[in-house]
Order: C-alpha cells, then structure tokens, then sequence
C-alpha cells in the first residue's frame, strides 16, 4: 500500500455538511437522463415520447459505437425526448410506474477471468451500466473497444459537501469487491483503489490478485481521479488509456453480478446551507431532486445543484440527478452585486487568499452562495493556480496554449492529464474570473478532433 500526502490544493469552507445518517427516499414520480452527462457519446434516441420501458431498456446509443448504450434505471412511461439546437438530444424523462420490471435480456457471464473480458464488456454495455466507467486521456465515456494499461477506482471524494465514502460503502462491501473483480478482469494491467488516508480496505482485496491500494491525504482536489492517476501511473501518450469509476459504480458493477439484474439505485449526499434535511438517501440514478431534497423555511431563492458547488450542474427545483453524481447541493441564490464587497473587512466570507479576516479563523465555515464575487477582466498570470493544482503541470501555461489553440504544445503542457474538474479550484480562486472549466474543455474538444475522435 502506498501513501500519497499533498499539500497543495484547498478545502473550501462551506457550511451544510450532510449528516452521517441513511434513509430511504421515496420512490421518484419520475427520472431524467442528460445527454451532456455522457461526454464523449454522439447520442441517437431510441425511444419516443409514450413509448413504455423497463429497467435496462435502451433510451438512446452511440451512433459510432451502437453498443454502447445508455439504459433507463425504470419501468414506465417516457414523457419527453427533449431536444436542442439542430435536434441535437438533450435528456430523456420517464414518468415512472414503481413496478420495477426489468427487461429481458441474456445475464452476464459467470465466471469474471480475462478469459471472459469479451462477455463482460457485452453484457455490461447491454445493461446500460458501462458508461459508468469513464476513460482518460480526455475524461470521455470509456471506449468499449479500447484495452486500458490500468483501471482506477476512486473510493473518496474531497470535494466540498462531498458525501461520505464510508457510508456509501457500508453493507455493499461484497458488491464492491464483485465490481473490483469485474474491473480486474478488462485490463492486463492494474486495478488501482484509491482512498482517503486511513480507510482500510486490505482485508477485502487480500485474496485479489492484481489489485493495488493508494492513500491520499491532503485538500481538494486529492480526490481527484485525474490526480491519483498522475501520481500514481500518469499517462504517457494518446494512446496510453486508462479506465476509472467511482466506488459507487464498484458496487453497481458488482450488484449486476450478484443479481444478474441491472440495479440504478445509488446514496447520495443532500447537503448545503439552504437545505432542510442534510442527510445521506437511497434513491435512483435520474430521480427528480425534489423526490429527496427540499429547501429550509427560508423565504431566499436557492440553487438545486446536481453534483457539487464546483463542477456541479444547475439542474433547477424541478431537475433530475446527473447520471453520475452522489451529491445534491442546495445553496442560496445570488440576489445581487455587493456594494464595496472588496472593502469589507470579511467575517463572513470565505477566501482562498489573505485578503479577508476569516482566512485567519481556520476552524470557521459559511455560507455560500452563487454569487462570483467580481466581474471577467483580463487574465492575470499570479501563480495562484500553481498552488492549488497537486500536479506536475503548468496551469497557465498550458490555458493559454489552448487559447492560442496551439495543439503540439497543449499536448506537451499536460492536457492528456486533465479534465474540466480538475482546474475547478483554480476556476472558484482565480482572480480575474476566467471559465478556466470551459477552456480546458474546449482544450479537449480540439485534441479529439486531432486525433480523429468527435465530441
């Protein structure tokens, strides 16, 4: 086991941090899958509105790749394919029925050795469950074709609000380590479990054969995928992919093993200072976030954030949970710019650098809301991404290589490393409001063209 401890990066201190408590949430009236929660896929609907599902049946395929499917988690009745510029798709809703059938379909294979990575792959892309592994370089939906030189399993989350691993975990550790064998078994490399320092896990990967266990200590973002990979086997080249998933996506893997029967059901975090009940659910991958997570009393308006206050999606009161998110954030809505804010000597608010006083009340946590606290002015080189980002890159460097669109150098600056969540610290600290999370996306966008692979 090795132990990784990083020191640069921050943890933001933002109050409303879920309760360790567990509860069932009511079964959602209905589920939403996004399109854009795929990156990577080219989506081609399969079904149309009025059309009946059951778990596993197909909402949509990748037109290059029609295997590759991603499946509804209910039984029901879609209600909307909704569409978008140039009839691009967006989302599919299904009004759910709460009968759960699951649609027929051949059950996976019962043996998980690499003899059997061919049946394994199939049946998972059958299911709808294997776009829960994701692939770098570029942080797109896995290719099932493609043979990753590793596979990561992330079990921790630094994130802020972020939910706890460790109970996410509790009583699906034989559904985990079923996930971490099926894993084991699409590489001819290493399967790498990544957690937070002091999480012992050795007693459950003990009779597993190439399996490997990484420590992290330190702040956001050392819980990163894209940072454990960097330090532990970094990416060589374009053609050098690795696979990774979450722990969440462990269990699901191996759930569907277990069971021979897709399973969406997920824990997931409501958490945030304008929320009323802070605590951990079971629910649905897609369920409507008003199913499980409501506001406090309070009069304010509040922003429903599918994923975290960094990288998560404004999804709205009426909005459904991202396909791959196990954290709902509610927090206030920005009425309105602060007069002098800049001059206030900052109690209140949070900071990354010295320039209020509650950087000096460490133990201190606040409210925050949406407000950017400033307006876009011109990229200001500080070095104040150089600090935060926990790897062997440089940041600056590397986004203007990508404005000036000069690929070569991009390549070389590191953006076969990175993915959008991976600068969102630098994103919330930078000083002149750059939407650092959109030009590295753009940064991939033109490296996929490059290399022959389309958004």
């Amino acid at each position: 086991m090795a132990n990784y401890r990083l020191r640069k990066g921050y943890d933001i201190r933002i109050e409303g941090q879920a309760e360790k408590i567990l509860e069932t949430a009511p079964f959602p009236a209905a589920v939403g899958l996004y399109a854009s929660d795929f990156y990577g896929m080219a989506p081609k609907a399969l079904v149309d509105g009025g059309e009946r599902v059951k778990v596993g049946t197909p909402l949509w395929h990748d037109r290059r790749r029609e295997s590759l499917v991603v499946a509804s988690p209910v039984s029901g009745t879609v209600t909307e394919v909704r569409r978008g510029a140039r009839r691009a798709l967006e989302a599919v809703i299904v009004r759910t029925d709460g009968k759960q059938q699951a649609a027929k379909s051949a059950p996976p294979p019962k043996r998980t050795g690499p003899s059997n990575r061919k049946e394994i792959i199939s049946a998972l892309c059958a299911s709808g469950l294997f776009p829960l592994i994701r692939q770098r370089p570029f942080g797109t939906v896995a290719n099932p074709l493609a043979e990753p030189r590793d596979i990561f399993v992330t079990a921790m989350d630094t994130s802020p609000l972020a939910p706890d691993q460790e109970l996410i975990l509790r009583g699906r550790e034989q559904e985990f380590m079923r996930g971490i064998e099926v894993l084991a078994a699409l590489t001819t490399g290493k399967v790498h479990i990544c957690t937070a320092g002091g999480m012992e896990l050795d007693s459950h990967t003990s009779g597993l054969e190439n399996i490997e266990h990484h420590q992290f200590t330190g702040p956001h973002p050392a819980g990163n995928a894209g940072v454990h990979i960097h330090h532990v086997a970094p990416i060589k080249g374009v053609d050098d992919v690795v696979w990774h998933c979450t722990a969440q996506g462990a269990i699901l893997l191996g759930r569907y093993f277990i069971t021979n029967i897709p399973s969406f059901e997920v824990t997931v975090a409501v958490a945030g200072s304008a929320a009323a009940d802070r605590r951990h659910v079971r629910t649905l991958i897609g369920a409507e976030i008003s199913s499980f997570a409501r506001p406090n009393d309070s009069s304010s308006p509040v922003r429903y954030i599918s994923g975290n206050v960094l990288t998560g999606r404004n999804a709205g009161a009426d909005g459904f949970l991202g396909f791959s998110d196990s954290l709902v954030s509610l927090i206030p809505e920005a009425r309105g710019k602060k007069f002098l804010g800049w001059l206030a000597l900052g109690f209140s608010l949070e900071s990354v650098s010295a320039s209020f006083i509650s950087r000096f009340l460490p133990r201190r946590r606040f409210s925050i809301d949406s407000n950017r606290n400033g307006s876009v002015r011109a990229f200001v080189a500080t070095g104040i991404y150089e600090r935060l980002l926990p790897m062997d890159i440089l940041p600056s460097f590397l986004l203007k290589s990508i404005l000036a669109g000069d690929i070569e150098e991009m390549e070389k600056l590191g953006i076969l490393e990175v993915t959008p969540e991976d600068f969102a610290l630098c994103e919330y600290a930078c000083p002149s409001k750059t939407d650092i999370q959109r030009i590295i996306r753009d940064g991939i966008g033109l490296m996929l063209k490059e290399t022959g692979e389309t958004e």
